[in-house]
């Protein structure tokens, strides 16, 4: 049994990591071979992707997934620990299993993710949450199958949690949702500690893959038809500065990019690592989607200084304006947070501002959510709860009128859509253009993961309607 230690978890030490390929035990293959699965995931890209890989895994196992959880021999949450809210989540499904597992004393239930890298989660469970049959945390993910299977033979509860970064593991199996699209991990980890965030801890250091194997990954997802890839990294700016002294995102974008692959995207940025380089290369080609998700979390410089965010106000901006001038129609989304400890009503008017200015193309808004040992939680919530609900209210009409605005300017114009699949809406399909908004359309005879044109006819706040373009 191993146990997170936030204490060993934000150490930085700089000793190097060895790269070793995923290897199954060969008794494991297929030895659950009729029994079901069901994986509910929580949080980001991040854990989507990583949800991608344990599918792979239970079922080199023998595990065929089943879509109600109900019905499931084993239940895995893959959670996600960055706000309160996901939190609640989490522990409100284990309620439901507790109750599921009470009549059926057969079903396993394990978790997974960030939050079964917090102390305060590990304990909660170890004395709240005996019947939980094993937690996995982000450190070991890939020996999912030996700890799986020791809690199935040994029937004890198996917590297997490393506080300090593992081998990179390569060429773990994946199991991936869409045919046409797909996540790529770059970088793992987060070396910038917001004092608002428990991601250092739970994701661990920096650590990049080596150029070699993203490339060879992006290769055969060209070789087998697909047409976009999102570059994923808790801190995807950082990408290289680990391993190499004269290569970046900047310069693997440019390598991706030359390989031809209709789409590229990459997610998140920090401000404080996006280089004039990257901007540089994203202006030269056309297949980096001109579509850049740039958190700024407040427009208050005091806040931002409290936040431990390491840019300014107005390096924001002018990052921001580099953005908007490399490429002619670039979309940019963001980050906020509202009711900081400490957030006046000027620093409030702050970001307020910002958001005038930068007219965002999306944003995804938040109350402040304490999170247990970062530094942010020890300082005084001297905003009330009403009044953090008022801002936000505030910020999303303003933020909601930018939305159709710019959704607005469309109307006419002929875009690229990557289509994902029939819509809701009778008669529709869906998908997204270069500049990730959303398009319902009427067409005949599409089929997901094509890029067709359509005219956009009309706008909404988070979508946009259109019909398949026929020159």
């Amino acid at each position: 049994m191993h146990l997170p230690d936030y204490k060993e978890a934000k150490k930085r030490e700089n000793t190097p990591y060895q790269t070793r390929d995923y290897q199954l035990k060969q008794n494991l293959r297929d030895k659950y071979q009729g029994k079901s699965y069901f994986l509910k995931t929580y949080g980001c890209q991040m854990n989507e992707h990583d949800s991608e890989n344990i599918k792979a895994m239970l079922e080199e196992l023998g595990f065929h997934e089943q879509e109600d959880y109900r019905k499931a021999d084993l239940v895995m949450l893959n959670t996600c620990s960055i706000r309160e809210n996901a939190h609640n989540k989490a522990f409100g499904m284990l309620g439901r299993l507790k109750n599921l597992k009470e009549k059926n004393p057969n079903l396993f239930v394990g978790i997974c993710g960030c939050m079964a890298q917090e102390e305060g989660v590990i304990e909660k469970i170890t004395s709240n949450y005996p019947w939980l049959n094993f937690v996995l945390g982000t450190h070991n993910l890939c020996d999912l199958p030996n700890v799986l299977d020791r809690a199935f033979t040994e029937n004890k509860q198996e917590i297997e949690v490393y506080s300090k970064e593992l081998d990179m593991i390569e060429n773990a199996p994946v199991l991936r949702d869409k045919s046409y699209k797909a996540y790529v991990n770059i970088i793992y980890g987060c070396n910038k500690f917001c004092t608002y965030c428990i991601v250092p801890y739970t994701r661990g250091r920096e650590r990049s893959r080596k150029k070699e194997d993203i490339l060879k990954e992006v290769k055969e997802l060209i070789q087998k038809g697909y047409q976009e890839v999102t570059l994923l990294g808790q801190n995807v700016n950082a990408y290289g500065k680990d391993l190499y002294d004269d290569y970046g995102l900047g310069e693997l974008l440019e390598d991706i990019a030359k390989l031809k692959i209709p789409r590229i995207r990459f997610v998140t940025s920090h401000p404080w690592d996006f280089t004039d380089s990257m901007i540089k290369v994203i202006g030269k080609y056309e297949n980096i989607m001109p579509s850049i998700h740039l958190p700024v979390q407040s427009g208050s410089n005091s806040i931002l200084k409290k936040m431990g965010r390491r840019y300014t106000k107005e390096s924001y901006l002018c990052l921001f304006d580099k953005l908007k001038k490399c490429r002619k129609h670039m979309a940019i989304s963001t980050d906020i947070i509202v009711g900081f400890p400490g957030e006046s009503e000027k620093d409030f008017q702050d970001t307020l501002d910002l958001v005038k200015y930068c007219k965002f193309d999306n944003a995804f808004t938040f109350i402040y959510s304490p999170r247990e040992n970062t530094p942010a939680a020890k300082l005084k919530d001297d905003v009330s709860k009403e009044e953090k609900e008022q801002r936000l209210y505030q910020l999303n009409e303003i933020v909601n009128q930018y939305f159709l605005e710019n959704n607005q300017k469309h109307i006419g114009k002929v875009e690229k859509v990557l289509v994902e699949g029939k819509s809701q809406k009778k008669e529709m399909y869906f998908g997204y253009t270069e500049e990730n908004k959303l398009v319902n359309f009427h067409g005949k005879n599409v089929a997901a993961g094509e890029i067709v044109k359509v005219k956009i006819l009309e706008a909404k706040t988070w979508s946009l309607d259109g019909e398949l373009y026929e020159s």
